[in-house]
């Protein structure tokens, strides 16, 4: 039986990633901002189940979270950073105060809770780590610039800790979703106060008063769920799973896209070596 501790479990993929891991017979710590949003949950699974307050941007509160899933259940096994939120702007239009935010949210977040399970899965010889990310890091859409490039970061730190741990009997794996029927396109998305008028046919068309994809996603976040527990499970987890048609479908188009290009200019790029 392992132990995981999923952030951001109040709505969403982390909701239904805590349910189908309690389901599947493993213990879980559900955390949110509110743990009365989560308290459902361990109320409905007494014996297997842990409602924690997690704020991640909070250095004490992830030392607190690790701490009480130690004492409940010897320790950590599988870690998922899911807790997130989005934010639209055109790159010009970001405010500092909003992208910082967003940068403590998912890449810091994402590191501080990295840092405190690692110590217990290194004792162990033993444990995951999920990071969500998602298809958006690879597509990179108007108005998504600095959403696209927290996921982005994820990832590159996931592929790098993917090898630092290995050694270890640890392993590290991102998770790119495409469009999920999640409330991330209504209350878990945000977006620049003020849009510039130049942007309206790019990024503005993406602005929330615009945005008809709220309700209308796809992909079905118990699938989602279940494909992450089996992908853990594994005997060779991958680094990068895809959820959804659209993430596969905009991720192949993204490489092939990059491909031509990197076929087009190679010559040139092959050119700045030293000549010896």
């Amino acid at each position: 039986m392992a132990t995981w501790l999923i952030t951001g479990c109040s709505t969403g993929l982390g909701r239904a990633l805590a349910e189908a891991v309690l389901d599947h017979g493993d213990n879980a710590v559900v955390t949110a901002r509110d743990v009365s949003a989560v308290q459902d949950i361990a109320d409905r699974h007494p014996d297997s189940a842990l409602a924690v307050a997690l704020d991640v941007t909070d250095d004490d509160a992830v030392r607190a979270a690790v701490t009480a899933a130690d004492q409940r259940f010897g320790g950590v096994d599988v870690l998922v950073n899911n807790a997130g939120y989005g934010y639209r702007a055109a790159v010009e239009e970001g405010e500092d105060d909003a992208v910082a935010r967003l940068f403590d949210t998912h890449v810091f977040g994402t590191v501080r809770t990295i840092k405190a399970v690692l110590p217990g899965m290194r004792a162990r010889r033993s444990g995951t780590i999920v990071n969500l990310s998602s298809i958006g890091a690879r597509i990179s859409p108007e108005g998504s610039g600095y959403y696209a490039a927290v996921k982005a970061a994820i990832e590159a730190l996931t592929l790098s800790l993917r090898k630092e741990v290995a050694p270890l009997g640890i392993t590290a794996l991102a998770v790119e979703p495409g469009g999920f029927r999640t409330d991330f396109a209504g209350r878990s998305l945000t977006q620049s106060a003020e849009p510039i008028a130049d942007y309206a046919d790019t990024a503005g068309k993406r602005r929330k008063e615009h945005d008809t994809v709220d309700g209308k996603q796809p992909g079905d976040p118990a699938k989602a769920a279940a494909a992450i527990i089996e992908a853990v499970e594994s005997e060779h987890p991958p680094f990068m799973l895809l959820l959804g048609n659209d993430a596969s479908d905009g991720f192949r188009g993204a490489l092939r896209s990059l491909l031509a290009e990197v076929d087009e200019w190679e010559s040139l790029s092959r050119s700045t070596d030293i000549d010896e």
